[in-house]
């Protein structure tokens, strides 16, 4: 159980982060690992035109994704979508190409064949083959999409 104080501070300094972002007009980056209603609770407060982003190393369901899609925030998906039973592959089903990032989390979560390792930027191409075959795509398309959404968010 969390002190109430503390909970309320890291509220007030996820806030913050929030509010810099908007100011500088930088994307965010949240990992909202077992806290999807409080970090939408606090997006939508703060939403403006200004706050964009990716939900990291998304593993939310369905009501997640469509509240993701909502705040138009991209869904980071790694190498815990070729993990057996993870789930993620019934969601990734609901999620446009046109909404997904790929991410590695490293040195965290690496794909399957590589679970035991040491993750990698290397492994991305595991990622978006398994992405290809539960979405029916070429892995060409998945590159193209995603890099083209990564491009978008961090504008370069």
């Amino acid at each position: 159980m969390m002190f109430p104080i503390l909970h309320f501070l890291k509220l007030a300094a996820f806030r913050q982060q929030l509010r810099w972002a908007k100011q500088y007009k930088l994307p965010v980056a949240i990992h909202a690992r077992n806290s999807f209603d409080e970090i939408f609770t606090v997006l939508e407060e703060e939403k403006t035109s200004d706050l964009h982003g990716v939900l990291h190393c998304f593993t939310g369901g369905k009501r997640h994704v469509l509240k993701a899609r909502e705040l138009g925030f991209y869904m980071g998906i790694g190498g815990v979508v070729t993990y057996a039973g993870s789930g993620v592959d019934h969601v990734l089903k609901r999620i446009e190409l046109s909404e997904m990032l790929l991410e590695t989390d490293a040195p965290y979560l690496s794909p399957n064949p590589h679970k035991s390792e040491r993750n990698e930027p290397a492994f991305l191409p595991y990622i978006a083959a398994k992405i290809a075959e539960i979405k029916g795509v070429s892995v060409e398309e998945v590159v193209e999409i995603t890099s083209a959404n990564a491009k978008k968010l961090f504008a370069l």
